[in-house]
């Protein structure tokens, strides 16, 4: 299974849900990247994402993008393909 990185907030509700929809396809890790208590990670995000909101989530190297990107990914049947994908 792909690693997943997630930049978040520790008071987030659709990071909330990011996770709880990856834990639901059997993700049983998740690197948190709290961009709250590190501004300096809260930059990198924004260089490497063009985005400033969170979650931003990285299954491997492919970015996702945020929550509702990451519904719409599993609504067209792609989030497992690419959890699995190596």
């Amino acid at each position: 299974m792909q690693a997943v990185k997630m930049y978040t907030t520790a008071v987030c509700p659709y990071c909330v849900r990011a996770k709880q929809i990856l834990k639901s396809k059997g993700v049983l890790q998740i690197e948190e990247v709290r961009i709250d208590t590190d501004p300096a990670q809260r930059d990198h995000m924004m260089q490497i994402t063009g985005r400033r909101t969170v979650p931003q989530i990285y299954i491997g190297d492919t970015h996702v993008g945020g929550c509702d990107d990451l519904m719409a990914l599993d609504a067209r049947g792609g989030l497992v393909p690419l959890l699995q994908s190596l």
